[in-house]
């Protein structure tokens, strides 16, 4: 487990990850798959057993698409550049007119996950955001919920202005990043998706040891998988039916084991409301220009 929870969250995030099929597995159109550094970082070897996994479920042919960041994913899905997507819960609520709920990730059983404040393990001082004015601070990615939305929301309610707050803030572009950075002390603060750093606590204990969890957000919905709003309904339907059964399929356990992942749902819409009413809260705290 721990070689393949490594390789699940490699840093380093590539432009363009396509594991090309070499020949089409049926004669239909070949079904792309668009993931970030956010959610698979680096993965080729992954995405190749993968690609394999659902081409030989789906009877078509898989392309993986990867791009550096969720503005890239999403604007690709937006124009029906990409069948489907794994992205966050925050740019799939903001643009939920074109996309499709097609399956959210379990993490130990549940559909949710936490955002997580952590600063280097020397500082034991620190206990929230507020004790963080006039630090540098990381997030990861302007349309992450965990690693941005939801530590602009907690500083908001707290009567702080983000962009004044912090002497110095940065993205990374990706939430193993966000740990690097703060481990190394290139950042006194970070935001973080939890499911990623708990992933990464049990295959590099030695890099989030050089950090600590000041404080855990609310559960918000986890990064789901979507669909293009124009999809087949056909497609749609057989590529959720896959995703749901891996977790009772013998070559689909060990995929999702490497995900640290218990399996996919059918989930309803309704458990991306808290993101909803965040970035509700924060939009009307934003100068209408800021506002995407």
């Amino acid at each position: 487990m721990q070689t393949s929870l490594r390789a699940a969250l490699i840093a380093g995030a590539m432009m363009l990850c396509a594991a090309a099929p070499a020949a089409d597995v049926a004669a239909g159109v070949r079904l792309r798959i668009g993931t970030t550094p956010v959610i698979l970082e680096d993965q080729v070897a992954f995405l190749r057993a993968w690609r394999s996994y659902l081409e030989a479920r789906l009877q078509r042919s898989v392309e993986f698409v990867q791009r550096g960041n969720y503005q890239e994913i999403t604007d690709l899905v937006s124009r029906g550049k990409l069948d489907f997507a794994w992205v966050c819960g925050y740019p799939f609520v903001r643009n939920r007119t074109a996309m499709r709920l097609l399956a959210v990730p379990l993490y130990h059983g549940r559909p949710v996950y936490q955002s997580y404040l952590i600063v280097p393990a020397t500082d034991t001082r620190t206990r929230g955001f507020t004790d963080l004015r006039g630090r540098i601070f990381a997030y990861s990615d302007p349309n992450s919920n965990s690693g941005f939305l939801v530590p602009t929301y907690e500083l908001l309610r707290a009567g702080e202005d983000p962009s004044t707050f912090y002497r110095k803030t940065f993205f990374t572009w990706g939430h193993r990043k966000v740990v690097q950075a703060v481990a190394a002390g290139l950042a006194q603060g970070g935001a973080v998706d939890g499911y990623v750093w708990e992933t990464l606590a049990l295959s590099e204990p030695a890099l989030t040891g050089r950090t600590r969890v000041v404080r855990k957000s609310e559960e918000y919905g986890f990064p789901p998988l979507v669909a293009r709003a124009s999809i087949d309904e056909r497609d749609f339907l057989a590529f959720q039916a896959v995703l749901v059964q891996m977790s009772s399929d013998p070559q689909g356990k060990p995929l999702l084991h490497q995900l640290n992942l218990d399996g996919f749902a059918r989930e309803d819409i309704h458990v991306f409301d808290g993101i909803a009413q965040v970035m509700t809260f924060v939009d009307s705290r934003r100068p209408p220009q800021a506002t995407r």
